[in-house]
């Protein structure tokens, strides 16, 4: 009896303790997103709010480059036919560590990265941690998505977020293990309407 009550016991600590460590992560999510229309085009803010998962964080310190994708989507709704898309505008981030200087590196940059080691035209900068690595990609800020001429009405227009980590971008090994595990993925999306101009 005594065994079946310390065994019970066992499992309500061990459910308990999986329960609190998994109320402490923060679910994935694009906590706020604000798309505004100007004379110069149709601008993105948002705020990403995500952990990375363990094995993509392992793969970054090991020292295997990980690739992010951020792409926005601004389509107008249609009744009689699919809608109608207006454009897409995409943005790359590449990280990578750099283990003579101790230092993250952060690449971003509009047009895929070339190669493995060639980033193309890319605004890059360094962090002293990851985790201030990671923090620059969850905020963009003023990300032109869409020219002003490309919109005409605001009238159904929505523009859908989505972020993830780019898998085609790993070295071919990797791609194989990381298909269909979630330990690899990482996938965020929200949609807005884009309110009419006053």
């Amino acid at each position: 009896m005594r065994r079946a009550a310390r065994a019970a016991a066992l499992v309500l600590a061990l459910t308990l303790s999986f329960v609190l460590a998994r109320a402490d992560t923060v679910p994935p999510d694009i906590s706020s997103m604000q798309v505004t229309r100007t004379d110069e085009g149709v601008f993105l803010s948002a705020n990403l709010q995500f952990e990375l998962p363990g094995q993509v964080e392992d793969a970054l310190r090991q020292g295997i480059p990980m690739y992010f994708i951020a792409e926005a989507q601004v389509q107008r709704e249609r009744w009689y036919w699919s809608d109608q898309q207006l454009g897409v505008a995409t943005r790359y981030y590449r990280i990578t560590h750099q283990p003579l200087t101790r230092r993250w590196r952060l690449h971003i940059s509009n047009s895929a990265f070339t190669g493995g080691s060639g980033t193309g035209l890319a605004l890059g900068q360094s962090y002293e941690q990851l985790e201030d690595a990671i923090a620059a990609i969850q905020r963009i800020y003023r990300w032109k998505i869409l020219e002003s001429g490309q919109l005409g009405s605001t009238s159904g227009v929505s523009v859908q977020l989505r972020f993830r980590v780019d898998l085609s971008s790993l070295p071919r090994p990797l791609q194989i293990g990381a298909l269909g595990r979630s330990g690899w993925n990482l996938q965020l999306s929200r949609t807005q309407t884009l309110e009419a101009a006053p």
